[in-house]
């Protein structure tokens, strides 16, 4: 018997935890009514949670924040900005649920010499996955720390080597009508576009995100792959993306068509800017009661200030 090590089982080659659980049911009944006598019941192990961990991940720690609680895993799975799924949080929990993450491909599209289409299992072997804890910050004034797993973007963007004129990075989510319920609302133009400066893409925070809590992203969260830009408001991080365009003008992004007046293309946490509907000066940390003041660049300021020198970021939003 060929037993592999846990490091190098591709997460598409673990038996999913519902189809386990099935199976599992299956053959305890089938067992009780004498179907397949002789074959023992399966008792409970370890099978579901292979099937979620990311083996081999290890902190990064360059991106550790000391000062700050981890938010629960709870917290994370359960309060969520997924559109496509419903405009309330506690809807992408559960209709979520639908959404089938293998098979999976991200197309590299545009001004690039190596344009290319990636298994999404393919992106696991790109780069050695690491474990990094960054603040979250949403447009709506909440915020979490968050643990996620993933690598620089920049790993991905090198190999498929930009040409000259590729300005910005645009990336295009998954827009599936049989299974998410959210599209038939007109409150956004699917499918869902966000995108990033190059400059900004290329820096070493934007991380091309795997999971988080050392397991597979959540589909609620955006699985199986998405982005996080943790200078910018959660908006700006593309979930469950199916192409990644490299183009030479900004990109006409989801929100800025919706509400142009409300969200700009930088989107950058700045309490100094409020929102039309609301303060952005303070946000409330899931967990806490109170409210605590909101950083610059959400307390990157140190690593990505200097990408905007010189630029009036009340303008810029």
């Amino acid at each position: 018997m060929l037993i592999r090590r846990p490091d190098v089982i591709l997460p598409s080659e673990i038996t999913d935890a519902s189809l386990f659980h099935g199976r599992r049911d299956w053959i305890r009944n089938a067992s009780a009514m004498g179907l397949i006598a002789g074959l023992p019941v399966l008792s409970a192990c370890s099978v579901e949670a292979q099937g979620m961990k990311l083996a081999g991940v290890k902190p990064n720690p360059q991106y550790v924040l000391p000062d700050e609680k981890i938010n629960k895993a709870e917290d994370f799975k359960n309060y969520c900005n997924f559109y496509e799924f419903g405009t309330d949080k506690s809807e992408p929990p559960v209709l979520a649920k639908a959404l089938k993450t293998r098979p999976w491909t991200i197309t590299i599209e545009g001004e690039v010499n190596k344009p290319k289409v990636f298994d999404i299992d393919e992106l696991y072997k790109l780069a050695p996955l690491e474990e990094r804890v960054y603040r979250f910050r949403c447009v709506e004034a909440w915020s979490m720390v968050v643990p996620w797993v993933g690598f620089s973007l920049a790993e991905l963007i090198k190999r498929v080597e930009p040409r000259g004129n590729a300005k910005y990075v645009e990336f295009v989510t998954l827009a599936d009508k049989a299974i998410m319920p959210g599209l038939r609302s007109s409150v956004l133009d699917w499918p869902y576009v966000e995108g990033l400066r190059m400059d900004e893409a290329m820096h070493p925070l934007t991380l091309l995100t795997l999971g988080a809590y050392g397991e597979m992203l959540p589909n609620q969260n955006g699985a199986p792959v998405r982005m996080v830009v943790p200078w910018k408001y959660g908006f700006k991080s593309g979930k469950s993306i199916v192409k990644i365009r490299f183009v030479e003008k900004e990109p006409r992004t989801a929100w800025v068509k919706s509400g142009p007046s409300e969200y700009g293309f930088y989107s950058n946490v700045n309490p100094n800017v409020d929102h039309a509907r609301w303060s952005q000066a303070t946000e409330r940390r899931l967990g806490e009661f109170g409210k605590r003041r909101s950083l610059m660049f959400n307390g990157y300021g140190e690593q990505v200030a200097s990408m905007y020198a010189g630029m009036d970021l009340k303008k810029f939003i």
